[in-house]
């Protein structure tokens, strides 16, 4: 997790040093990392209290997150990543990336000490 934000900070303040244009970028996409992660999370938390529902509630669950999902990440690829410029793009997905990292990571132990302290409390 300390790795994936030293990473991004390290990213952010070499761009910032050579007063490079890729720093708003920067910003967004690791923005967008954290995002990702997020609804990752959400998802994975999503599938697994499925275990007991009928087949025709997964088959809609999976058809609406891939019926807005596949639409999006085409838009994103198509008309965000391949439209900038090939300098940013490397950087911009390694950020990305990071985000994604540490806010799994953070919410892994943030959930973990949720647990532990709900634990304390039962004993």
């Amino acid at each position: 997790m300390f790795g994936s934000l030293i990473i991004t900070i390290g990213l952010i303040l070499a761009a910032v040093i050579t007063n490079d244009d890729i720093v708003s970028y920067l910003m967004i996409f690791f923005c967008v990392g954290l995002g990702l992660a997020l609804l990752r999370l959400l998802v994975n938390s999503a599938i697994k209290k499925m275990k007991r529902k009928s087949i025709w509630t997964k088959l809609l669950f999976f058809a609406v997150l891939l019926g807005f999902g596949l639409p999006f990440q085409n838009w994103f690829r198509k008309d965000v990543i391949f439209a900038m410029d090939s300098d940013y793009i490397l950087r911009c997905i390694v950020i990305t990336v990071m985000g994604v990292i540490f806010m799994t990571f953070l919410f892994g132990m943030l959930l973990a000490k949720k647990r532990q302290t709900q634990v304390e409390i039962v004993e």
